[in-house]
């Protein structure tokens, strides 16, 4: 931890706050997160805490930029550490996320799940770490399409979606057609609701005996519609 002593007591302090924070948010839940217990639990009157998270709004957000952090840096060490071909890449992606919801059910509800009432998250603090995942998936279906190794995608895009389309385009970076950026849209949004189902108990407690081989078939079909085959699979395809 680097700087003077006095910013790195204030990170210390900042750090213990999103530790208690986080222990509260599995206790009670976001909508109840109290300043005062945190002071309590770090054994400092409440106006000592004010001074670092000067409401629970503030707190809130601290919490939700941790969260998403956390995620985000567990699914780029999965992605990083997967085979390099887009499949690999992107069940990687899925199984990190479905791994983090799962051990973090309370800091994923925050995150994706009913909106905590009274509290709207600042884009200008959050937008960075909230957006990495699917940026990254966004950007592997990409590298997939440049390299030519899409193959069966989802049919066209909304035509009446072309100018959203077209802003994503350019605020990732990115070169692929609308069709293949909206079935990537789609992707996202189904990998998460799959995901949030699972969490939040939405299948049911005794509907699935094997919630992984759910969540492997959900992948894998997911996979297939954005076109993604294992590259084994397309060479022996490419040679019969």
């Amino acid at each position: 931890m680097a700087g003077t002593p006095r910013e790195r007591a204030r990170e210390q302090t900042l750090s213990d706050i999103t530790l208690i924070g986080r222990r509260q948010l599995g206790e009670v839940g976001a909508a109840a997160l109290s300043l005062r217990a945190v002071a309590r639990e770090l054994g400092v009157v409440s106006s000592a805490v004010y001074r670092y998270v000067a409401n629970r709004d503030e707190l809130l957000t601290l919490l939700v930029v941790d969260a998403y952090r956390e995620l985000g840096d567990e699914v780029d060490a999965a992605v990083d550490s997967a085979p390099q071909a887009a499949l690999g890449r992107f069940t990687a992606l899925a199984g990190a996320v479905r791994a983090w919801a799962v051990r973090e059910p309370s800091r994923y509800a925050l995150l994706y799940g009913s909106p905590v009432p009274g509290y709207e998250a600042p884009a200008e603090q959050t937008t960075t770490q909230g957006t990495r995942v699917v940026t990254l998936l966004a950007h592997i279906v990409d590298d997939a399409w440049r390299a030519g190794n899409l193959h069966g995608a989802a049919g066209p895009a909304p035509t009446r979606l072309a100018g959203d389309y077209r802003v994503i385009r350019d605020q990732l970076s990115l070169a692929a057609p609308d069709d293949v950026l909206a079935a990537t849209v789609q992707a996202w949004s189904a990998l998460f609701g799959a995901v949030s189902f699972e969490v939040f108990g939405q299948y049911g407690t005794d509907t699935f005996s094997d919630p992984d081989a759910l969540h492997d078939y959900t992948v894998a079909r997911l996979a297939a519609q954005l076109g993604l085959r294992d590259v084994g699979v397309q060479d022996a395809q490419g040679t019969a």
